[in-house]
């Protein structure tokens, strides 16, 4: 019975995040997601409090799927430098996969919901800048980034950077691909900073 459950539930968040790909960024109501998966709001009330706690599902896989892999790219990758370029590589490739995502971390789909889940989506976007931060001071460590640089401000343009790319592929409608151009901005947004 416990894994039928899970399975719901996974199924109701899935079917959620795909709702959330419609470009031009409707608001989801427990009404339109208990029609397309053919079941009653009942049901989703069964496996969810409400829609808040369902985005908090949408939430946590991001933040799993995101974490598990930085931590696997600063476990593995020997090079400072090259564990910002691979961690900036993965939040761009996230969002090319994961479209409805995109617009829970960019906010977009967190208009009008409960207040807490754009707090945690700005903890989300401290914790990247954080783990921006941690490469940046193991590659100065590593004498691979200029000792003078300023971790912080550097850390908070490349997020900025990201954050942008979320943005225009979201108020896009999906059509400007986050990771265009990415090989040529990279070298220019560590200009100066590698040593």
């Amino acid at each position: 019975m416990t894994a039928k459950t899970g399975e719901r539930k996974d199924q109701i968040l899935q079917t959620l995040a795909q709702m959330l790909e419609n470009p031009a960024g409707e608001k989801v109501t427990t009404a339109a997601l208990a029609a397309r998966l053919k079941v009653s709001e009942a049901a989703l009330y069964r496996h969810f409090r409400g829609k808040a706690e369902m985005f908090e599902g949408l939430i946590e896989f991001i933040e799993q799927t995101l974490f598990a892999l930085i931590n696997k790219i600063t476990s593995e990758e020997k090079s400072g430098v090259r564990q910002i370029e691979a961690i900036v590589a993965v939040l761009l490739g996230f969002a090319q996969k994961n479209r409805g995502m995109t617009r829970v971390l960019i906010g977009d789909a967190l208009v009008n919901e409960d207040g807490r889940l754009q707090l945690r989506i700005n903890q989300l976007h401290d914790r990247l800048e954080a783990a921006l931060k941690q490469a940046l001071r193991f590659g100065v460590s590593q004498k691979e980034i200029a000792q003078e640089v300023d971790v912080a401000a550097q850390a908070n343009l490349v997020i900025s950077f990201v954050t942008g790319r979320w943005h225009q592929f979201a108020k896009s409608g999906f059509k400007r691909d986050p990771a265009e151009l990415w090989a040529r901005q990279w070298r220019q947004l560590m200009e100066g900073v590698i040593a």
